[in-house]
């Protein structure tokens, strides 16, 4: 059983967003939650939601089709972050320039599925 969970449009940069995801990769879906409880950076709590919310997608699945389910097996298979759009900003600068700022956004996309699947 595969189930996929997106969050889109999060307020931080792509590289930093998959410096968290990278460690969580291929780790098991619970041991990834525990991981990300922990983790000191910022986003470690946006992708912990992620990964909780393909895990109960699973579930869901599980009980629709009337099989067994134990979160237990489930393996992040695939895990990924893609740039969101980009939301543009002007600081005023000296004698009347302007700099703009930029405030990236990413959308990040956690794939688990049961171990026997994965390999």
């Amino acid at each position: 059983m595969e189930a996929k969970a997106q969050a889109r449009y999060v307020r931080v940069t792509p590289r930093k967003a998959r410096r968290v995801v990278d460690t969580i990769r291929g780790k098991g879906a619970e041991e990834a939650v525990a991981m990300l409880t922990f983790a000191p950076q910022a986003v470690a709590s946006d992708v912990r939601k992620v990964v909780a919310s393909a895990i109960a997608n699973a579930r869901v699945k599980a009980d629709a089709a009337s099989e067994r389910f134990d979160p237990s097996e489930l393996v992040v298979a695939e895990a990924f972050v893609d740039e969101g759009p980009t939301l543009k900003r002007i600081q005023p600068r000296a004698q009347g320039r302007a700099n703009r700022i930029l405030k990236r956004t990413s959308h990040i996309t956690v794939i688990v599925a049961a171990k026997e699947e994965v390999r």
